[in-house]
């Protein structure tokens, strides 16, 4: 099986935090980045080795500001025959009934939506265009128009927040009763806004000890109202985990179009550039934008390594010595027995996964496995 990402790099205005490529969309340019990027399925289907596409994820940016034609001329030239799980993120303001109908007809059967917070000050303070009030609105637009899989993202950590503000957003979302909930601790990444006004001292950052106690506060509500906590900042109810999103963690061949897009096939990593007349260029002259990768064992070792601790089904060791030999199951095995030791770690039939403790010193614990 295989996968198809496509990224939408347009936003009406950047939040403060974000550092994904984007720009402000205007039609000549929206309409000549959708043709480019079918020019690109196209000229790069091959890459999958003829394996069946199982799932497409259309995110950015924001998708949600193409009207329903364009996402539809965006996805004619794809050949979905395959795909179970068909994913579009959506900003809460976005959403309409017309559009959601809309994306209903195109056969979208997923909706992730970035929330973020139930919080009008925390969302205004991020940049956010909704409000809470808008976001319950948006849920409730997508259930009517048929959509019974609805991810939302919540963020810990914002400046500003508590722990009493956050336990707000918590049981506003469980509320909600979506399928699914991403949640991610506010990161401060360099070039953002949001690390500029903290370096300018216009805000100050969380706490390491109040983020921290927002997480098990989100780990422990969400798993006694039934959502599996499947990955660190994942969770879903029974059987609704995101099938994409598991593809990057098991090392599923991957196709990614558009600006900014990374593809992987199992060893060799392909990226195209961020920027979008560099790319809408490179497509129009060679039909491909890329620049390659190919990595060695010992990064395959190290994100194998990242990606399968992360989950809740855990690292297999005898699976590390079938990929990268008896030496590495060994190392593998050392470190993971003295972190077990210490309760960081479980170990069972061969199988490692992190404890509750675990997932807070999970940096560490990665670090302390990798190979350079």
């Amino acid at each position: 099986m295989a996968g198809i990402y496509i990224h939408i790099p347009f936003c009406s205005r950047k939040c403060i935090y974000c550092d994904f490529y984007s720009i402000a969309p205007r039609v000549e340019t929206v309409d000549s980045y959708l043709t480019a990027v079918g020019r690109e399925y196209l000229s790069r289907i091959g890459e999958l080795d003829g394996k069946p596409v199982s799932t497409l994820y259309v995110g950015g940016g924001t998708p949600s500001l193409l009207t329903v034609a364009q996402i539809q001329s965006l996805l004619e030239p794809i050949d979905r025959t395959n795909v179970v799980e068909s994913t579009i993120e959506v900003n809460p303001d976005d959403v309409t009934p017309e559009m959601a109908a809309g994306l209903r007809r195109l056969g979208f059967n997923r909706v992730s939506m970035g929330i973020q917070s139930f919080d009008d000050a925390e969302l205004a303070l991020i940049g956010r265009r909704h409000n809470a009030r808008k976001a319950v609105e948006a849920v409730e637009i997508l259930r009517n128009a048929g959509f019974e899989n609805i991810s939302i993202d919540l963020i810990y950590g914002i400046p500003g927040q508590s722990l009493e503000s956050f336990t707000r957003s918590v049981d506003a979302a469980l509320n909600l009763r979506v399928c699914h909930i991403s949640a991610y601790c506010m990161t401060y990444e360099e070039g953002t806004r949001l690390t500029r006004m903290r370096d300018a001292g216009k805000l100050v950052e969380v706490d390491d000890e109040t983020c921290v106690a927002m997480y098990q506060l989100l780990v422990d509500r969400l798993k006694s109202a039934g959502y599996e906590h499947y990955e660190i900042s994942n969770f879903a109810l029974p059987g609704r985990r995101s099938q994409h999103n598991c593809s990057y963690w098991n090392f599923t061949p991957y196709l990614g179009l558009g600006a900014s897009a990374h593809s992987f096939d199992g060893s060799l990593r392909r990226s195209n550039p961020a920027s979008l007349r560099q790319y809408i260029q490179k497509i129009n002259d060679f039909g491909v934008a890329y620049d390659e990768e190919i990595e060695t064992p010992e990064q395959l070792y190290n994100e194998w390594i990242m990606t399968r601790l992360r989950t809740a089904d855990g690292l297999d060791l005898l699976d590390v010595g079938t990929r990268w030999g008896e030496k590495m199951e060994k190392h593998t095995r050392s470190v993971l027995l003295g972190f077990e030791n210490e309760g960081l770690v479980r170990l069972s039939a061969d199988v490692a996964s992190l404890t509750d403790r675990g997932v807070m010193l999970s940096d560490m614990i990665f670090r302390e496995l990798f190979v350079v």
